[in-house]
Protein backbone atom coordinates (compact mmCIF):
# COMPACT_ATOMS: atom_id res chain seq x y z
CA UNK A 1 0.00 0.00 0.00
CA UNK A 2 2.79 2.46 0.82
CA UNK A 3 4.33 1.89 -2.59
CA UNK A 4 1.01 2.53 -4.34
CA UNK A 5 0.56 5.80 -2.45
CA UNK A 6 4.05 6.91 -3.39
CA UNK A 7 3.36 6.19 -7.06
CA UNK A 8 0.05 8.05 -7.02
CA UNK A 9 1.57 11.02 -5.21
CA UNK A 10 4.48 11.11 -7.63
CA UNK A 11 2.04 10.77 -10.50
CA UNK A 12 0.03 13.77 -9.37
CA UNK A 13 3.18 15.83 -8.90
CA UNK A 14 4.37 14.86 -12.36
CA UNK A 15 1.02 15.65 -13.94
CA UNK A 16 0.95 18.96 -12.11
CA UNK A 17 4.38 19.78 -13.47
CA UNK A 18 3.23 18.78 -16.94
CA UNK A 19 0.20 21.05 -16.74
CA UNK A 20 2.34 23.90 -15.46
CA UNK A 21 4.77 23.42 -18.30
CA UNK A 22 2.01 23.27 -20.89
CA UNK A 23 0.40 26.33 -19.42
CA UNK A 24 3.39 28.37 -20.51
CA UNK A 25 2.53 29.30 -24.10
CA UNK A 26 5.16 29.36 -26.80
CA UNK A 27 6.73 32.69 -27.60
CA UNK A 28 5.08 34.52 -30.43
CA UNK A 29 5.74 37.64 -32.40
CA UNK A 30 3.59 40.59 -31.45
CA UNK A 31 1.58 42.14 -34.22
CA UNK A 32 2.91 45.50 -35.33
CA UNK A 33 1.62 48.18 -33.07
CA UNK A 34 0.21 45.66 -30.56
CA UNK A 35 1.71 45.28 -27.11
CA UNK A 36 2.31 41.65 -26.14
CA UNK A 37 0.78 40.44 -22.84
CA UNK A 38 2.58 37.30 -21.62
CA UNK A 39 0.43 37.11 -18.48
CA UNK A 40 -2.78 37.18 -20.50
CA UNK A 41 -1.40 34.58 -22.90
CA UNK A 42 -0.52 32.26 -20.03
CA UNK A 43 -3.92 32.69 -18.43
CA UNK A 44 -5.77 31.92 -21.66
CA UNK A 45 -3.54 28.99 -22.49
CA UNK A 46 -3.93 27.65 -18.95
CA UNK A 47 -7.71 27.77 -19.27
CA UNK A 48 -7.47 25.86 -22.52
CA UNK A 49 -5.35 23.16 -20.91
CA UNK A 50 -7.72 22.89 -17.96
CA UNK A 51 -10.75 22.60 -20.22
CA UNK A 52 -9.00 19.92 -22.28
CA UNK A 53 -8.10 17.87 -19.19
CA UNK A 54 -11.60 18.17 -17.76
CA UNK A 55 -13.03 17.01 -21.07
CA UNK A 56 -10.45 14.23 -21.42
CA UNK A 57 -9.62 13.07 -17.84
CA UNK A 58 -8.28 9.78 -19.19
CA UNK A 59 -5.16 11.73 -20.20
CA UNK A 60 -4.31 12.10 -16.50
CA UNK A 61 -4.78 8.38 -15.93
CA UNK A 62 -2.61 7.56 -18.93
CA UNK A 63 0.10 9.92 -17.67
CA UNK A 64 0.08 8.33 -14.22
CA UNK A 65 0.17 4.84 -15.72
CA UNK A 66 3.11 5.78 -17.89
CA UNK A 67 4.91 7.26 -14.89
CA UNK A 68 4.27 4.09 -12.89
CA UNK A 69 5.55 1.97 -15.78
CA UNK A 70 8.74 4.01 -15.98
CA UNK A 71 9.22 3.87 -12.21
CA UNK A 72 8.71 0.11 -12.21
CA UNK A 73 11.21 -0.28 -15.03
CA UNK A 74 13.74 1.85 -13.19
CA UNK A 75 13.13 -0.07 -9.97
CA UNK A 76 13.58 -3.40 -11.72
CA UNK A 77 16.87 -2.25 -13.25
CA UNK A 78 18.17 -1.09 -9.86
CA UNK A 79 17.04 -4.31 -8.20
CA UNK A 80 18.58 -6.54 -10.87
CA UNK A 81 21.89 -4.71 -10.57
CA UNK A 82 21.66 -5.01 -6.79
CA UNK A 83 21.04 -8.74 -6.98
CA UNK A 84 24.04 -9.28 -9.24
CA UNK A 85 26.33 -7.15 -7.06
CA UNK A 86 25.26 -8.62 -3.71
CA UNK A 87 25.26 -12.36 -4.28
CA UNK A 88 27.29 -13.13 -1.16
CA UNK A 89 25.09 -11.02 1.12
CA UNK A 90 21.92 -12.46 -0.38
CA UNK A 91 22.77 -16.13 -0.61
CA UNK A 92 25.82 -16.88 1.50
CA UNK A 93 25.47 -14.89 4.71
CA UNK A 94 26.01 -17.46 7.51
CA UNK A 95 24.04 -15.28 9.96
CA UNK A 96 20.77 -15.41 8.00
CA UNK A 97 18.27 -18.01 9.27
CA UNK A 98 17.35 -20.74 6.80
CA UNK A 99 14.08 -22.58 6.24
CA UNK A 100 12.78 -25.18 3.84
CA UNK A 101 15.34 -27.54 2.34
CA UNK A 102 18.90 -26.26 3.02
CA UNK A 103 20.00 -28.10 -0.15
CA UNK A 104 17.07 -26.98 -2.31
CA UNK A 105 17.77 -26.22 -5.96
CA UNK A 106 15.83 -22.93 -5.81
CA UNK A 107 16.55 -20.25 -3.22
CA UNK A 108 14.04 -17.67 -2.02
CA UNK A 109 15.36 -14.71 -0.06
CA UNK A 110 12.52 -13.35 2.07
CA UNK A 111 12.63 -9.75 3.38
CA UNK A 112 9.96 -9.48 6.07
CA UNK A 113 8.61 -7.48 9.00
CA UNK A 114 6.62 -9.29 11.70
CA UNK A 115 4.08 -6.47 11.93
CA UNK A 116 3.44 -6.29 8.19
CA UNK A 117 0.00 -7.72 7.24
CA UNK A 118 1.15 -8.27 3.66
CA UNK A 119 4.11 -10.31 4.96
CA UNK A 120 1.68 -12.47 6.93
CA UNK A 121 -0.41 -13.03 3.82
CA UNK A 122 2.65 -13.92 1.76
CA UNK A 123 3.87 -16.23 4.54
CA UNK A 124 0.80 -18.40 4.07
CA UNK A 125 1.58 -18.72 0.37
CA UNK A 126 5.23 -19.56 1.09
CA UNK A 127 4.27 -22.25 3.60
CA UNK A 128 1.77 -23.73 1.17
CA UNK A 129 4.38 -23.97 -1.56
CA UNK A 130 7.03 -25.39 0.76
CA UNK A 131 4.62 -28.08 1.87
CA UNK A 132 4.15 -29.15 -1.75
CA UNK A 133 7.72 -28.61 -2.97
CA UNK A 134 10.52 -30.10 -0.89
CA UNK A 135 13.29 -28.67 -3.02
CA UNK A 136 13.13 -24.99 -2.05
CA UNK A 137 15.45 -23.18 0.34
CA UNK A 138 14.32 -20.05 2.20
CA UNK A 139 16.76 -17.43 3.48
CA UNK A 140 15.13 -15.03 5.95
CA UNK A 141 16.18 -11.38 6.05
CA UNK A 142 14.53 -9.55 8.94
CA UNK A 143 13.69 -6.00 7.88
CA UNK A 144 12.06 -4.25 10.87
CA UNK A 145 10.71 -1.04 9.33
CA UNK A 146 7.41 -0.68 11.17
CA UNK A 147 8.55 0.48 14.59
CA UNK A 148 10.01 -0.71 17.86
CA UNK A 149 7.89 -3.86 18.12
CA UNK A 150 9.16 -4.92 14.70
CA UNK A 151 12.74 -4.45 15.88
CA UNK A 152 12.15 -6.49 19.04
CA UNK A 153 10.48 -9.26 17.04
CA UNK A 154 13.40 -9.33 14.62
CA UNK A 155 15.89 -9.58 17.50
CA UNK A 156 13.85 -12.41 19.03
CA UNK A 157 13.68 -14.28 15.73
CA UNK A 158 17.43 -13.98 15.17
CA UNK A 159 18.18 -14.97 18.78
CA UNK A 160 15.90 -18.01 18.50
CA UNK A 161 18.38 -19.63 16.10
CA UNK A 162 20.61 -20.32 19.11
CA UNK A 163 17.92 -22.60 20.49
CA UNK A 164 17.25 -24.16 17.09
CA UNK A 165 13.75 -22.70 17.08
CA UNK A 166 13.81 -20.03 14.39
CA UNK A 167 11.23 -21.60 12.08
CA UNK A 168 8.88 -22.27 14.98
CA UNK A 169 9.07 -18.68 16.21
CA UNK A 170 8.97 -17.22 12.70
CA UNK A 171 5.78 -19.14 11.94
CA UNK A 172 4.21 -18.24 15.29
CA UNK A 173 4.92 -14.52 14.85
CA UNK A 174 3.61 -14.56 11.29
CA UNK A 175 0.46 -16.41 12.36
CA UNK A 176 -0.23 -13.95 15.16
CA UNK A 177 -2.98 -11.56 14.14
CA UNK A 178 -2.91 -9.10 17.02
CA UNK A 179 -0.73 -6.24 18.10
CA UNK A 180 2.86 -6.98 19.06
CA UNK A 181 4.89 -5.60 21.94
CA UNK A 182 7.84 -6.99 23.89
CA UNK A 183 5.79 -9.01 26.36
CA UNK A 184 3.54 -10.47 23.67
CA UNK A 185 6.56 -11.39 21.53
CA UNK A 186 8.16 -13.22 24.43
CA UNK A 187 4.89 -14.99 25.25
CA UNK A 188 4.67 -16.17 21.63
CA UNK A 189 8.27 -17.35 21.86
CA UNK A 190 7.53 -19.42 24.95
CA UNK A 191 4.48 -20.93 23.25
CA UNK A 192 6.76 -21.86 20.34
CA UNK A 193 9.00 -23.83 22.68
CA UNK A 194 11.76 -21.34 23.52
CA UNK A 195 13.32 -20.74 26.91
CA UNK A 196 12.38 -17.14 27.74
CA UNK A 197 15.35 -16.32 29.97
CA UNK A 198 17.83 -17.67 27.43
CA UNK A 199 16.09 -15.84 24.59
CA UNK A 200 16.15 -12.51 26.44
CA UNK A 201 19.85 -12.97 27.14
CA UNK A 202 20.62 -13.85 23.53
CA UNK A 203 18.62 -10.86 22.26
CA UNK A 204 21.10 -8.53 23.95
CA UNK A 205 23.98 -9.69 21.75
CA UNK A 206 25.15 -6.64 19.71
CA UNK A 207 25.79 -8.95 16.76
CA UNK A 208 22.05 -9.25 16.15
CA UNK A 209 21.71 -5.50 15.62
CA UNK A 210 24.61 -5.71 13.17
CA UNK A 211 22.76 -8.41 11.22
CA UNK A 212 19.66 -6.21 11.02
CA UNK A 213 21.76 -3.23 9.91
CA UNK A 214 23.29 -5.37 7.15
CA UNK A 215 19.80 -6.44 6.07
CA UNK A 216 18.70 -2.80 5.88
CA UNK A 217 21.75 -1.90 3.81
CA UNK A 218 21.15 -4.86 1.50
CA UNK A 219 17.50 -3.88 1.05
CA UNK A 220 18.59 -0.34 0.17
CA UNK A 221 21.05 -1.70 -2.41
CA UNK A 222 18.19 -3.61 -4.05
CA UNK A 223 15.83 -0.64 -3.94
CA UNK A 224 13.40 -2.39 -1.59
CA UNK A 225 10.61 0.09 -0.82
CA UNK A 226 8.68 -1.98 1.69
CA UNK A 227 7.85 -5.43 2.92
CA UNK A 228 7.47 -8.11 1.88
CA UNK A 229 10.04 -8.41 -0.87
CA UNK A 230 11.65 -11.50 -2.34
CA UNK A 231 14.54 -12.59 -4.47
CA UNK A 232 13.60 -15.85 -6.18
CA UNK A 233 16.54 -17.34 -8.02
CA UNK A 234 18.01 -14.13 -9.36
CA UNK A 235 14.70 -12.30 -9.84
CA UNK A 236 13.61 -9.49 -7.55
CA UNK A 237 9.91 -9.70 -6.61
CA UNK A 238 8.41 -6.79 -4.63
CA UNK A 239 5.23 -7.15 -2.64
CA UNK A 240 3.07 -10.03 -1.49
CA UNK A 241 2.68 -13.01 -3.81
CA UNK A 242 0.07 -15.75 -3.85
CA UNK A 243 0.85 -19.45 -4.04
CA UNK A 244 0.20 -19.74 -7.78
CA UNK A 245 2.53 -16.84 -8.59
CA UNK A 246 5.16 -18.23 -6.26
CA UNK A 247 5.03 -21.62 -7.97
CA UNK A 248 5.45 -19.98 -11.37
CA UNK A 249 8.41 -17.92 -10.20
CA UNK A 250 10.05 -21.01 -8.71
CA UNK A 251 9.53 -22.89 -11.99
CA UNK A 252 11.06 -19.96 -13.90
CA UNK A 253 14.07 -19.99 -11.58
CA UNK A 254 14.59 -23.71 -12.19
CA UNK A 255 14.44 -23.22 -15.93
CA UNK A 256 16.98 -20.42 -15.70
CA UNK A 257 19.31 -22.74 -13.82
Amino acid sequence: MRTVLVVISAGLVAVGALVAALATPPARLASPGTAASPAADRSAFGRSIREYLLTNPEVLVEAMQELERRQDSQRDAVAQKGVQENQAELFRDPDSPIGGNPNGNVVIVDFNDYQCPYCKRAHQAVMSVLAADGNVKIIYKDLPILGEASRIAALAALASTRQGKHQALHDALMDHGGKLDRDRILEIAVSAGLDRAQLEKDMQDPKLKQIIDRNLALAAALGVRGTPAFVIGNQFVPGAVDAATLKRLIADARKAG
